[in-house]
């Protein structure tokens, strides 16, 4: 309102009309004696009438100079509530209410531990219980000679037997989070380079994409491991290899089979 004010202000381009309706007032209150006294106060008294036009113009000109600079300082401050009013209606498209929410990330439960069903060593009788030859001999004190040798050889081929089975292999489930460089980077390349790494011991197994946030989503793939064979040191090795589409590699879960 300040700025409307002062841009439609005049009083200072009229104030010469005022000043002479003010005169003629006091000359109307006054009566002629008050004219009979300028003249009689002579020359000396009173300035002359081109004085007092030169410094009116002079005066009017100031005004008009000081009416100008309010011009510009009044146009400075319409542009600047412009701004301000621009910048408050940007605020206002930006406030949270318009603003979309970061997807989370989500959490994975890491998989419980399953402990291997314990085995009953079997037994030789066992093994053997439905061969029609009795190993462990008869009631009979007098155990045959043939029979004994038989037995013998079938222990025999038992123990071998037992030997050359393979003891079981430890294993370990892994769950990697593979985290890209930004949300340009082709994720299904970067699971192709993941995937191509073929090790003795290693199972690639089922993945996907988590959402990270501001676009960006993760590699979160499973694989199975034999621990004599493959480390996590050495799966994080291989897949930071591709330097180009991996940032970073975590463990997210790791649980023995």
């Amino acid at each position: 309102m300040a700025t409307n004010f002062l841009v439609h202000e005049k009083i200072w381009f009229d104030k010469f009309k005022y000043d002479d309706a003010e005169r003629r007032f006091y000359e109307q209150m006054n009566g002629p004696v008050a004219g009979v006294s300028r003249q009689s106060s002579g020359p000396g008294a009173s300035s002359s009438p081109s004085g007092d036009h030169s410094e009116l113009v002079v005066r009017i000109a100031s005004l008009e100079v000081e009416n100008q600079s309010l011009r510009g300082v009044v146009q400075e401050l319409q542009q600047a509530v412009s701004k301000l009013e621009a910048r408050l209606n940007v605020l206002e498209k930006s406030s949270p209410g318009h603003r979309a929410t970061a997807p989370q990330t989500q959490h994975v439960s890491p998989m419980r531990q399953v402990e291997p069903p314990t085995k009953k060593p079997a037994t030789p009788a066992e093994d053997d219980e439905d061969d029609d030859i009795d190993l462990f001999g008869s009631d009979n004190e007098e155990e045959d000679k043939e029979a004994a040798q038989l037995r013998e050889e079938r222990l025999r081929q038992y123990a071998e037997k037992k030997a050359r089975k393979p003891a079981p292999v430890a294993r370990s489930s892994i769950l990697l989070d593979v985290k890209p460089w930004d949300d340009e980077t082709d994720m299904a390349q970067l699971e192709s380079c993941v995937r191509s790494i073929q090790l003795d011991g290693l199972v690639w197994g089922a993945s996907k994409l988590v959402p990270v946030g501001y676009g960006i989503r993760k590699l979160q793939i499973q694989c199975v491991v034999e621990d004599d064979k493959v480390g996590t040191d050495l799966l994080e090795e291989e897949i930071t290899k591709f330097e180009e589409h991996v940032q970073s590699v975590d463990i997210a879960a790791f649980n023995k089979i």
